[in-house]
């Protein structure tokens, strides 16, 4: 991989594909249907892809995993505000992804390096058993595919397994309180209500209250990014991670 004068990454769709997780020919099939912008034409001629294609092909992937046809997804982008960042796109495979039910896979070795986009060395997927986000199984694993991505990305960030634990720690404590309270004001909101009432108010303002956890933390957390470094522009953006497979509509296997 080679980079740019601004420091920006440019792959080749090679490397893009890889990264992603993806088959070279799915990257061109998404190109065909202009669900990724053009990559920019570089020395002999040859297509340089950077984090905001990167980051484009991980929600499309995403909306895929969920089930989304290709017409659908098409919608969804045009959708989208313009000159979205990659973190901005990143956020939003976020919160397309916390849709997606909790399951949990037994993959080989080798599968299991597909799915993560990238070679896993042995440290590596101890690490990754330290998250959670896998077990051995007779010569397998079993993987949480939902936290699969996360841990994935984690293991190129440079901090400590024990600061990594203890921020998961963290997040786990304070989401399950603010769920707790949430709950808690919903089922006072509602106490009246029968149950179908109940349910289909849930169905609602889950995805609703989601988003607005998302954003809520995106923007505490930029405050707090903002105070120790000194500006928004010096907070470090999200990489997005491993996609899930194609599997909606006319979409090459990834």
């Amino acid at each position: 991989m080679t980079t740019t004068d601004t420091g920006e990454p440019a792959l080749t769709i090679d490397e893009l594909a890889a990264r992603a997780g993806v088959t070279v020919r799915t990257v061109r099939f998404y190109g065909s249907r202009g669900l990724l912008p053009p990559p920019v034409i570089g020395p002999r001629r040859v297509g340089r892809y950077g984090r905001d294609h990167l980051a484009r092909l991980e929600l499309i992937e995403e909306m895929q995993h969920q089930g989304m046809t290709l017409a659908a997804i098409e919608r969804h982008l045009r959708q989208l505000p313009p000159g979205l960042s990659p973190h901005d796109l990143a956020v939003h495979r976020a919160v397309v992804a916390s849709w997606a039910p909790e399951g949990v896979e037994t993959l080989s070795r080798p599968e299991l390096a597909r799915r993560a986009g990238r070679r896993l060395s042995d440290e590596d997927v101890e690490r990754l058993a330290a998250m959670s986000v896998l077990t051995r199984q007779d010569g397998a694993f079993r993987v949480d595919t939902g936290l699969l991505r996360l841990g994935v990305e984690l293991l190129d960030v440079p901090l400590s397994e024990e600061t990594v634990l203890a921020a998961r720690t963290a997040l786990i404590e304070h989401a399950r309180a603010a769920a707790r309270e949430l709950s808690g004001l919903l089922r006072d909101a509602v106490a009246e209500r029968d149950t179908e009432d109940v349910r289909s108010l849930s169905a609602h303002m889950h995805p609703l209250v989601v988003q607005a956890l998302l954003t809520t933390f995106q923007r505490s957390l930029k405050e707090e990014l903002r105070e120790w470094v000194g500006s928004p522009e010096g907070a470090p953006e999200s990489a997005p991670g491993t996609p899930g497979n194609p599997g909606a509509e006319d979409a090459p296997s990834g």
